[in-house]
């Protein structure tokens, strides 16, 4: 018969040696082994061994075949750490995912805050059930833990040894070492938060250091997403910068395969992209299920936090920070202080700016002082000379002298002329080179990453920044657009080749430019709609060329190759 204890309450306020008083003869055998388990319950500060000894202690005073143990950071929320005592190592990976502290009989513990002690736990009403793979149990006694008067977790036995039930004594020790439990998960809390603001604050320290060390850029970001990752224990750490036509781009990436999204651009009607220039933090328990997440790109990913680099109102960026799928979410803590060292962080990049923008005035009034210097002085000198040569040229009797004279005057005049340019370049700030050919494609391959799920290949051939003229280029631009939307929104692809040949040659014989899209997806089904296709053809036709696909790069020319060529 289930029995639950609906006024615990005082008792559980108790102190230890209150508790113990009136026990029976066969428990109070067991109080030497009670006093030694809560003396080594209070040893070591580290939360997770302290709960391991906690569980093996439980299994041992109540006899039972298998304990557990779950705590977490407030009422309501999932169980931050879970621990098992019993279970063998292979069964519990085989279980998977530990239960969430909401549901079922673990849920009640800390809602309702009572004991729960049940002959048959499969009969209650208040039972879940058992996941695939979970050994099968009867039996079961529960505790809820408190922590500073407040209900922070459960800690439960099952399957006492002989197939009895637990009775009174069981039930009294366990509570016994739940208040203990309680205390010493309190102090190991304690000193786990504080070593984890003191790495938080070292980690915040190695970026402000690698930002104004005055380095390469791309190693300080480098180093801010290292840091991040590694503080939050994630999977990987992720700073974006706002891109030049909108959205979000990814700039440095710390993580197992770190290239394969460098460059790619998150667009700008992205909500959580929106979010983050507002200035707003974004956490995401599971992007993949979530509807503000419209790419494929962090499906690969579990927990998020996503944080705005904020300094002074002004978002200078974004820094992503993922755990792997199935990890468990961040806790309020975690989010607090990644948000504190976001915000560090974009104060170091704020003040990393200013300090090279400090760098930069130092150049300009450099090259100020050297342009006065040669006008002042270099110019006025060579004037001057030119002049007294051109004197001692008209005084001179030898033909041949004033001859040299002469070309010596004009060398002085052509060399005035040229330190005269030479002023007026640098008082002229220096010009931002337009985007080339190369860089335009290399930016429709970054943003068609995002749909995609991954970064598609591409190759180039020939310089087809100097040979692909504005017309030519705008409309490969369009097709190549064009291309990778049908690929995206049709294909299911896993692979995307691009290619550019500015090398090809037209049947008549004409110099052409040749793209190349082929992906190894599901293909073109007979009698699908080929209404982006027929407009690759008519943008080609228009310009003299042609556009035509065949087989992709799948298993036996699975997928699609869509070729599209007009004349340079």
């Amino acid at each position: 018969m289930p029995e639950q204890e609906p006024q615990e309450s005082p008792e559980a306020a108790r102190p230890p040696a209150a508790s113990l008083r009136g026990l029976s003869p066969a428990l109070t055998a067991r109080v030497p082994a009670l006093l030694e388990a809560t003396k080594s319950v209070g040893t070591g500060l580290e939360l997770h061994s302290t709960l391991e000894r906690i569980c093996e202690t439980a299994a041992e005073l109540a006899r039972a075949r298998y304990a557990a143990i779950g705590v977490v950071d407030k009422p309501g929320e999932s169980l931050r750490d879970f621990v098992s005592h019993g279970v063998p190592e292979g069964t519990a990976e085989a279980v998977g995912r530990p239960p969430d502290g909401h549901t079922g009989l673990l849920g009640a513990l800390i809602e309702e805050g009572v004991s729960i002690r049940l002959e048959d736990l499969e009969a209650d009403p208040r039972f879940a059930g058992f996941p695939p793979g979970h050994p099968r149990m009867r039996t079961f006694l529960g505790v809820p833990i408190r922590v500073q008067g407040k209900i922070f977790g459960n800690l439960y036995v099952m399957e006492k040894q002989g197939g009895e039930a637990f009775g009174d004594a069981e039930l009294q020790l366990l509570r016994v070492l739940a208040t203990e439990a309680g205390i010493a998960i309190g102090h190991a809390r304690t000193y786990e938060a504080a070593r984890q603001r003191e790495r938080w604050i070292n980690g915040s320290v190695a970026v402000t250091t690698a930002l104004l060390s005055g380095g390469d850029a791309d190693e300080a970001l480098a180093v801010v997403a290292e840091q991040a990752m590694r503080l939050a224990d994630a999977e990987a750490g992720i700073v974006l910068l706002p891109a030049e036509e909108g959205g979000l781009e990814i700039v440095a990436v710390a993580g197992d395969k770190p290239s394969a999204s460098l460059g790619v651009i998150i667009p700008p009607q992205s909500p959580v992209v929106a979010a983050l220039l507002r200035g707003e933090e974004v956490f995401l328990d599971d992007p993949a299920t979530d509807p503000r997440m419209i790419t494929r790109l962090a499906n690969r990913f579990g927990p998020h936090m996503l944080l705005p680099l904020r300094s002074g109102g002004q978002v200078l960026g974004a820094l992503a920070i993922p755990r792997r799928r199935g990890g468990r979410s961040f806790t309020r803590t975690e989010r607090l202080l990644a948000t504190h060292f976001a915000a560090q962080a974009a104060l170091a990049l704020k003040m990393a700016e200013a300090q090279r923008d400090r760098e930069r005035l130092a150049v300009y009034e450099d090259r100020d002082r050297i342009a006065r210097d040669l006008h002042d002085l270099v110019i006025q000198r060579l004037f001057a000379t030119g002049i007294m040569l051109e004197g001692a040229q008209r005084r001179s009797p030898v033909p041949a002298v004033r001859e040299g004279v002469g070309r010596a005057v004009d060398e002085l005049d052509v060399t005035i002329q040229e330190i005269r340019t030479a002023i007026f370049a640098l008082q002229q700030e220096p010009a931002e080179a337009p985007a080339g050919f190369r860089t335009r494609v290399l930016r429709e391959i970054n943003m068609a990453a995002v749909p995609l799920g991954f970064m598609p290949s591409h190759r180039f051939l020939g310089p087809i920044d100097s040979l692909v003229g504005e017309l030519a280029g705008k409309n490969l631009i369009a097709a190549l657009r064009e291309a990778l939307s049908n690929t995206f929104r049709h294909a299911q692809a896993s692979r995307v080749d691009v290619g550019v040949d500015a090398t090809a040659v037209l049947p008549d014989g004409r110099e052409a430019v040749r793209l190349t899209v082929a992906d190894d997806g599901v293909g073109i089904p007979e009698g699908g709609r080929r209404s982006g296709l027929r407009n690759l053809a008519r943008r080609a036709e228009s310009l003299g060329g042609a556009s035509w696909f065949g087989p992709g790069t799948g298993e036996d020319g699975g997928g699609t190759t869509v070729t599209w060529q007009v004349p340079l």
